[in-house]
């Protein structure tokens, strides 16, 4: 299973309100941008509104950073999605043959390491921020 794509539009749209910030940043607009319905960009435009990633300005004037580039990180903004649970960006299958050794035991033996690697993904994300993403737009 990979990780939702709320994570890469959220980023689409946080990076749009960096660079253009004088701009009218309507869900419209953004929608043109990202290549899917307004609809879908109000949807996770309200996720990281309640995450207080952006502020969102009834009308024509769309929506603007709620805090500095800077400050923002893709961890924030992949929170702020819900783009996965805690410990469960890697499945387990959920009926191994209880009879067979490796059935009764692979979920301990395995779920450790995928937790492990969850957290180290994320640290990697706590480590980028929006402003550096940006900076990678050509102007």
């Amino acid at each position: 299973m990979n990780i939702s794509t709320r994570l890469a539009v959220a980023i689409h749209i946080l990076t749009l309100l960096e660079v253009n910030k004088e701009g009218k940043n309507t869900s419209e607009w953004i929608a043109g941008s990202v290549g899917t319905n307004p609809v879908v960009i109000r949807r996770i435009t309200s996720m990281l509104g309640k995450a207080g990633l952006i502020e969102v300005r009834p009308g024509i004037a769309g929506a603007k950073l709620a805090r500095l580039a800077g400050e923002i990180t893709l961890l924030d903004i992949y929170l702020a999605v819900d783009a996965v649970g805690k410990d469960s960006l890697f499945a387990v299958h959920d009926h191994p043959n209880p009879s067979c050794p490796v059935g009764q035991n692979i979920a301990g033996a395995i779920i450790p390491v995928f937790s492990v690697a969850q957290q180290a993904m994320e640290d990697v994300l706590r480590g980028v921020t929006l402003a550096q993403i940006s900076s990678q737009i050509p102007g």
